[in-house]
This record gives structure tokens, C-alpha cells and sequence, in this order.
């Protein structure tokens, strides 16, 4: 079974579990309360800018093969 990394980054709910992800450990390690909002507030710009970058490029390549095909009609 191969991974749609495309798809999966795009995600929100991908994103949450890895946000998730990283509270958990830093609480198991006892890091400070600040530190662990700065890093989950990077997680979720990550995120966010990786999810409109991948949007933007699918919209992108679609409105290039709807233009392709009315040309050629």
C-alpha cells in the first residue's frame, strides 16, 4: 500500500495527530508550558501553510488543463 504524501499533508486531521503527537512527548519530558505552545504553534503554521500550498497547486494545475482543453476545442 503506498502513501499519498500529498493527500496526507494536506490533511487537518494529519496535522492534529502530529500536534498531538508532540504534546504528548514534550509532557513525558517535562518541557515548560511556553516551549511546548511555541513549537505547537509552529506545528500548526507548518501545517497550515503546507495544506494552502498543495491546495493552491492542485487548483493551479487544474485550471491549466481546463484552459488546454477549451484551447484545443
Amino acid at each position: 500500500m503506498k502513501i499519498d504524501w500529498k493527500q496526507k499533508l494536506s490533511s487537518r486531521k494529519f496535522w492534529a495527530a502530529i500536534t498531538s503527537l508532540v504534546v504528548a512527548v514534550f509532557a513525558i519530558f517535562g518541557v515548560d508550558q511556553l516551549t511546548t505552545e511555541q513549537v505547537i504553534a509552529l506545528v500548526a503554521a507548518v501545517g497550515a501553510l503546507t495544506a494552502y500550498i498543495l491546495s493552491e497547486g492542485y487548483v493551479d494545475a487544474n485550471r491549466t488543463e481546463n484552459k488546454e482543453e477549451k484551447d484545443e476545442k
